[in-house]
């Protein structure tokens, strides 16, 4: 789904008829009053947002959806008559993914929107995400609940294991080989470690749950005690 934010109803109208044309599903809106119930009830694939609105400006609606953890990787690309430096530089740096600088072609924005989509799919494709977790490989950065969390190496390595393959349970020799390659020490290691993880993680560490006789296990929907 392509949410299109444009206050002029025959330039909208053009720009729904084109996506559709090129077999994308599209939705538009002349203000952000029901650009935004819309974006509650489902969130788009990429958003073309214009500048220059009635009441909020497109640029206020692109910093709510940067700020908000529900809709900051939602890929923007503005729209809009002014085609200053100035004004396409402050675009970008507010979080905008590209640029389209009316009046456009129909067929030049086809091309935005794909090029933009398939970048922006290549990049989510570096995020792992459970239940309010969310782990970015290629950053090597992870969230809790929308809040960073600041993981030692092993911690993160150990993580990172669990959100690739949610639901498996492994055993603590499993994890001491994958993570301390092959170190054969006390496993009690893994405890310590998955234990401090759990802590830093608050909230979400009791997605990680404790497999009695086994090992661990990330757990996509929390079960019970997770001792």
């Amino acid at each position: 789904m392509i949410y299109c934010l444009e206050d002029d109803a025959n330039i909208r109208e053009m720009m729904l008829y084109t996506l559709q044309m090129a077999g994308f599903t599209a939705c538009g809106f002349g203000e952000s009053g029901e650009f935004w119930k819309a974006v509650q009830k489902e969130k788009p694939e990429l958003v073309l947002l214009d500048i220059m609105l009635p009441g909020e400006d497109g640029l206020t609606v692109l910093k709510r959806l940067r700020t908000s953890a529900a809709t900051a990787g939602i890929p923007v690309i503005m729209t809009t008559a002014k085609g200053s430096e100035y004004d396409k530089v402050f675009g970008l740096d507010t979080g905008a993914d590209d640029y389209l600088v009316k009046p456009f072609g129909m067929m030049e924005m086809i091309s935005r929107v794909k090029a933009v989509l398939r970048r922006t799919t290549a990049q989510q494709a570096q995020i792992l995400s459970v239940c309010g977790l969310s782990l970015n490989l290629s950053e090597h950065t992870v969230t809790a609940n929308g809040a960073p969390v600041s993981l030692a190496l092993k911690e993160y390595e150990l993580l990172t294991i669990f959100m690739e393959h949610p639901g498996q349970a492994f055993t603590r020799e499993a994890l001491m080989a994958a993570v301390w390659g092959g170190y054969t020490g006390e496993t009690r290691t893994v405890d310590v470690h998955v234990g401090t993880l759990r802590r830093k993680l608050e909230g979400c560490g009791a997605l990680i749950q404790t497999v009695r006789g086994i090992g661990y296990r990330l757990q996509p929907a929390i079960e019970g005690d997770a001792t």
